[in-house]
């Protein structure tokens, strides 16, 4: 990497990925220090590559939005925090490690299943799914494991409706996604899970060639401008993303409203505010903890640095999230409390520009659901167990909880 420094000298920021301390319930320490330091700071990746980690809201907004950096795993610096994710990313990529035109094309297979209105339209079937897992968790009785019995199993459902897999097979491919998210799981066995899920889908594929219904794998292997490949590939993300986000995201938020009785408290007084809320929970918790890599194809000016073609940028979302200028204006609560009144609408859980997620508006749409529906029905919900016991998945990509004990 070539360091052309201009006034004032980077700052040198943590390695990366930075290690958890004491408090669970946000990103590392290192990230949050190096975020009140300067915006953008010279870090190191595990194999000791320099590398750029982009903190502030700004900065990771102009880098997301900047056609000058790229997603492509394939170019040469892009950076990597594992050989695995390494292996993962470049073997057989999606759409989102590529650039346009080719991100632009594969993306647009898929966006119409995804849009707001196609959501909206699934709302009464989502409704029916979280409604039966509720049912299953009252008649199993507690304490329950909210995240086994109700976070994991919704939106796997929702995303197998979908996509049209059967949810028989839900057990597979929810364990090579967390293989696949675990950032500590070697190249080996990287590769095998990846070859795994892939083959699952490509024989999924050609099953709907044969016996097609009324879902995305259908309608993807019924055109003619996609490779097998690329349909299976396809599922593979949406699979993996429809449904391991969202689960991570449903106990997370849940343990924030649960640790914060008086926002609880608000939320069932004024259900009015819980589409806002939703959005509150996904900056104040954003579980991207790890950022979002691109790598830079030319020279380019960001917030007093030259960042040089070739050199690695990491984008740490969570931290970009707790922007004290845009989240406290007007003597608004600290960024770093959860507030379900603040208007969150501008956070960057989801990324930004052309590669932000696709499947927002379907996220946004269960979140909201399963979170009235726990307000509802369960209006005496609580930990059953100590916060000191909880566990958190601090090696994935996606962070969340292993298990979340309640009852009610």
């Amino acid at each position: 990497m070539s360091v052309t420094r201009t006034e004032p000298r980077p700052h040198p920021g943590p390695a990366l990925p930075a290690p958890y301390g004491a408090c669970p319930y946000g990103p590392p320490a290192a990230y949050l220090d190096a975020a009140r330091t300067a915006p953008v700071s010279l870090s190191a990746l595990p194999d000791g590559t320099p590398c750029w980690l982009v903190t502030g809201y700004a900065e990771v907004r102009a880098v997301l939005a900047d056609a000058r950096f790229s997603a492509d795993a394939r170019t040469p610096g892009f950076p990597f925090l594992s050989p695995g994710q390494r292996q993962l990313a470049t073997a057989k990529p999606s759409f989102i490690r590529m650039d346009d035109p080719e991100h632009a094309r594969l993306r647009r297979m898929v966006t119409k299943d995804f849009l707001v209105k196609r959501v909206d339209a699934l709302r009464p079937g989502i409704q029916r799914i979280v409604d039966e897992a509720v049912d299953a968790m009252l008649a199993k009785g507690a304490p329950a494991d909210l995240v086994a019995d109700f976070a994991l199993p919704v939106p796997s459902l929702v995303i197998c409706l979908m996509l049209g897999v059967p949810y028989e097979d839900h057990e597979l491919f929810q364990s090579l996604s967390r293989t696949l998210l675990d950032n500590t799981v070697g190249h080996a066995r990287i590769a095998e899970a990846h070859h795994e899920l892939m083959d699952f889908l490509t024989r999924l594929a050609a099953h709907k060639r044969e016996h097609p219904g009324d879902d995305i794998l259908s309608r993807l292997v019924a055109r003619d401008d996609l490779t097998p490949q690329e349909t299976a590939s396809l599922g593979f993300l949406l699979l993996v993303t429809g449904h391991e986000s969202t689960a991570n995201m449903t106990a997370v938020s849940t343990l924030t409203l649960l640790r914060h009785p008086e926002q609880l408290a608000l939320l069932r007084d004024r259900p009015e505010l819980l589409p806002g809320a939703v959005e509150e929970l996904l900056r104040q918790q954003t579980i991207i903890h790890l950022g979002l890599s691109r790598v830079a194809k030319e020279r380019v000016e960001l917030a007093g640095v030259t960042v040089e073609p070739g050199d690695g940028v990491i984008c740490m979302l969570s931290t970009a999230n707790l922007d004290q200028e845009l989240f406290a204006a007007d003597g608004g609560t600290c960024p770093t409390a959860l507030d379900v009144t603040r208007d969150a609408r501008r956070h960057l859980a989801f990324g930004f520009g052309i590669h932000q997620c696709i499947g927002q508006a379907l996220a946004r749409a269960e979140l909201q659901i399963v979170l009235e529906t726990l307000l509802r029905r369960l209006p005496t919900l609580r930990l059953a167990a100590a916060e000191e016991e909880l566990s958190f998945s601090t090696e994935s990509i996606v962070y969340g909880l292993r298990a979340l004990p309640v009852a009610w």
